[in-house]
């Protein structure tokens, strides 16, 4: 690179020769040269060294002390390469002439030497000399850009997202400018996945504009990589770069992760696995499910209804013998027993070793009337499975039904009202002020409410507060599909499945619905049609990878569904609704364990969600996810947990009180 140090002792030289005299004899003043700029850098006029990374594409500015005969300019002024030819220019005068803007035919070259001289052949407008300067300066350095981006041949530089990528691809980057073959390497070009770097070879074409990368090993399939390049590149004549960087994605390998299986034994093994967190996993004091697997000893009440459902269907299914069973069921009604309770409520989360309170937000720490309710519709489930000729079963009936009598459903009116409220507790009292609405997971709380044989509820309180006096129809088409109840596409998928662990909607209808059934159906195929139309385009949705509901994410936790599309694909969405969408559940299902078991099985089923345009999986299970695949897969088979729960007179009661056909 060319040096400044040179060129300055000159420089100076020459100015102080032309500059030596203020005039040029003839007692006429002199012309004094005030400022040159070029855009916003103003260039030192006696130190050239400063004069560096000057912008290429604006216009050149110079200021005198005094008005300039204007005939005299272009003879006077030139602009140059430093040692190369005159480059024209125009210019325009302003300030009574004071100030000339020039403006070069041509944008000027990066990272290049310039002068630009004024000789003594310029004058003023009333005769004044001017002694001659020269200026030197230096342009920045030219912008390196990405102009091309091929993965195995085919252009992707403006594709969004660039989806099935072949695992064994190469990677050709094409840059406007050659590179700086010392930088052609993994430190400012590479590919990144979720282990890191990925191992390449580099193969430099095109004078070293285009550079070729080829993983040594084939990619992992379905999965977010990304080309990077480091703003730390630059090209052969010290081009820079901002940070360039785009996400791939790769194709999906069909090739099955575990053994090919009937698909009966398949449920049976979905469902193995995933009671396991209810059985090995259950909290070891209170028998009660945690909230999640990094709960320690935070249980949670609605998920372990799910759970004292799940172990029925584990007897049934042999993972357990009837006897470790009611052992279990011994434990969880100890606990319960003597857990903190307000008005008859559990609480949401509870310490498993104490049973005090756990409060779930500043406001929520007392009844939590649906957690409650998830809880006693496991409690009677249990308890219609139980023999009252066998002794030792008969004392655990007993016990539910103490229980489940003194859950105040009545209380949580707050003072009479017709409808529901969700919390209250000593000494919040009632500020939480939630009432229990519809539509949503909601419908068992109202059930079990008029069931009660000691706390219960009129009709108009279902009327009034569930159902909103019809406010909660719907009856629009989404995706082409009736919606009967709820909101815009249905909400998130758990609507359909937790008062349906229990209440089965086969002929079930009542004033505000003809056919649950079909609520549920429609309900589910409206989430699969969406998920197949993915209007989003977030990658990999698909005709066996759907399913939004609320789970954790990979920014914390969300209710996914339709109308809150965050690109999260949750399991126990697609597969609790197998009762409803058998066959599309079902493909689901095989994607989900034969494609995506490599990274998407774990020690109790399926992890929680995943969004593959994100790059995340979770290693998360969640109870209240976890048991309805165990449940529905369950309902969907035989039927069992809800012949169960149907079979107890009082929710048969309690379903004709609210005028419930079934």
């Amino acid at each position: 690179m060319q040096s400044f140090k040179k060129i300055i002792p000159v420089l100076l030289l020459l100015s102080l020769v032309l500059s030596c005299n203020d005039n040029d004899g003839s007692g006429t003043s002199a012309l004094q040269l005030l400022q040159v700029t070029i855009g916003e850098s103003n260039l030192n006029l006696t130190n050239p060294a400063d004069n560096n990374n000057i912008p290429i594409e604006q216009p050149i500015t110079v200021v005198f002390s005094a008005s300039l005969l204007l005939s005299t300019v272009d003879d006077a002024i030139t602009l140059k390469v430093q040692g190369g030819d005159e480059m024209p220019f125009n210019f325009i005068a302003f300030d009574n002439d004071r100030r000339l803007t020039l403006t070069p035919a041509a944008a000027l070259e990066p990272n290049q030497f310039y002068e630009l001289s004024i000789t003594t052949d310029l004058r003023g407008k009333q005769g004044e000399t001017f002694a001659g300067i020269t200026v030197l300066f230096k342009t920045k350095a030219g912008i390196l850009s990405v102009v091309s981006l091929k993965f195995n041949g085919v252009e992707s530089l403006y594709t969004s997202p660039v989806i099935d990528i072949p695992r064994s691809t190469t990677v050709e980057i094409t840059f406007s400018h050659s590179l700086d073959p010392a930088k052609i390497n993994s430190t400012y070009l590479r590919i990144t996945g979720p282990a890191g770097s990925v191992q390449s070879t580099y193969a430099a074409t095109d004078e070293n504009r285009k550079v070729t990368i080829t993983p040594l090993l084939p990619l992992s399939h379905l999965q977010r990589y990304r080309v990077y390049v480091s703003p730390e590149l630059t090209g052969v004549n010290q081009e820079t770069i901002t940070q360039f960087t785009k996400n791939f994605y790769t194709e999906v390998d069909p090739t099955p992760k575990f053994p090919i299986i009937t698909d009966e034994e398949l449920l049976t093994l979905v469902q193995q696995q995933t009671f396991k967190y209810f059985w090995d996993f259950a909290h070891p004091a209170s028998g009660m499910a945690r909230e999640r697997n990094t709960s320690g000893n935070l249980v949670t009440s609605g998920g372990s209804g799910f759970g004292i459902m799940a172990i029925i269907v584990g007897i049934e299914r042999g993972f357990i013998t009837r006897a470790e069973g009611l052992a279990r069921m011994d434990k969880i009604l100890t606990f319960l027993e003597s857990a903190d309770r307000f008005h008859g409520a559990w609480s949401h989360w509870i310490d498993g070793n104490t049973g005090k309170v756990i409060p779930f937000s500043t406001n929520d720490n007392g009844g939590d009337l649906v957690e409650t309710a998830f809880l006693i519709q496991g409690l009677l489930t249990f308890r219609q499975y139980l023999n009252n000729a066998v002794p030792e079963e008969n004392a655990l009936i007993n016990r539910i039904n103490v229980l489940w009598h003194s859950v105040e459903w009545d209380w949580y009116r707050r003072s009479n009202q017709n409808t529901l409220y969700w919390h209250w507790s000593p000494d919040k009292q009632w500020i939480m002020n939630m009432q229990v609405k519809g539509w949503n997971e909601g419908l068992v709380i109202y059930v079990l409410a008029a069931s009660s044989p000691t706390h219960g509820i009129p009709k108009i309180v279902y009327d009034n507060g569930w159902a909103s006096n019809g406010g909660m129809k719907n009856g629009n088409a989404y995706e082409g599909i009736i919606l009967p109840l709820g909101p815009a596409y249905g909400g998130p998928l758990f609507f359909a499945h937790y008062s349906f662990l229990g209440i089965d909607p086969h002929g079930l209808s009542d004033f505000y619905c003809a056919d649950y059934l079909l609520q549920n159906q429609n309900h589910s195929r409206i989430n699969h049609a969406y998920c197949v139309r993915n209007p989003k385009n977030f990658v990999g949705y698909s005709e066996e990878c759907w399913g939004l509901t609320a789970s954790d994410n990979h920014l914390g936790y969300a209710a996914h569904s339709p109308t809150n599309d965050l690109g999260v694909i949750t399991p126990t969405a697609a597969l609790s609704s197998f009762p409803f969408t058998p066959v599309e559940s079902m493909k689901a299902l095989k994607f989900f364990y034969y494609t995506l078991g490599d990274r998407l099985w774990g020690a109790y089923g399926f992890y929680d969600a995943f969004n593959i345009t994100e790059g995340w999986t979770a290693n998360s299970f969640l109870a209240i996810d976890q048991g309805p695949i165990v449940i529905m897969i369950e309902n969907y088979r035989t039927g069992l947990l809800w012949d169960l729960f149907m079979s107890a007179p009082e929710v048969q009661a309690g379903l004709s009180t609210l005028g419930f056909t079934y």
